[in-house]
């Protein structure tokens, strides 16, 4: 199967690229969205390549690159009563939600800003730019994701 490409967005107050640089490697739990979780369950494979994106930061925008280094398996925290992820539905058995691991790739230098996104000839039709795109795993295309790591990597650290 072709590798495949993918925007993964979490808030830096719980989970940044400095963190995944410092842990090589994490599990991506919490995933409560459908869609989210049928992309990670049913179409990411070990080797895709992922764009990191800082949600709810300043500014928000892709912050660097991870890789899937393990397939989807249950979400075991959504067992876990006393866990912020429980969910009464999942069961051993019968689980709802999964979750991948990352590992690190490459943090960038500065943060590529949604707004540099947005004005960049080549990512008009990415979701993330789109009005109303909100969903926390999305598949990107490699013109994209590869218009996306050029950019993160001529970007300059910001004085002050």
């Amino acid at each position: 199967m072709a590798k495949r490409y993918w925007l993964m967005k979490c808030e830096p107050s719980a989970y940044s690229i400095g963190d995944l640089a410092r842990d090589g490697e994490t599990s991506w739990e919490g995933v409560r969205n459908f869609q989210a979780r049928n992309f990670m369950r049913d179409d990411m494979r070990v080797g895709d390549a992922v764009l990191f994106y800082a949600s709810n930061a300043d500014p928000s925008g892709v912050s660097g690159l991870a890789t899937v280094s393990k397939t989807a398996y249950p979400d075991h925290f959504a067992w876990k009563k006393a866990h912020k992820y429980f969910d009464a539905r999942s069961t051993k058995d019968k689980p709802v939600w999964f979750m991948v691991d990352l590992g690190f790739v490459e943090q960038f230098r500065a943060t590529v800003p949604l707004a540099t996104l947005k004005a960049t000839k080549g990512l008009e039709e990415m979701k993330v730019v789109q009005k109303g795109s909100r969903l926390s795993v999305q598949p990107v295309t490699k013109k994209e994701y590869d218009i996306v790591v050029r950019l993160g990597r001529k970007t300059k650290k910001a004085v002050g």
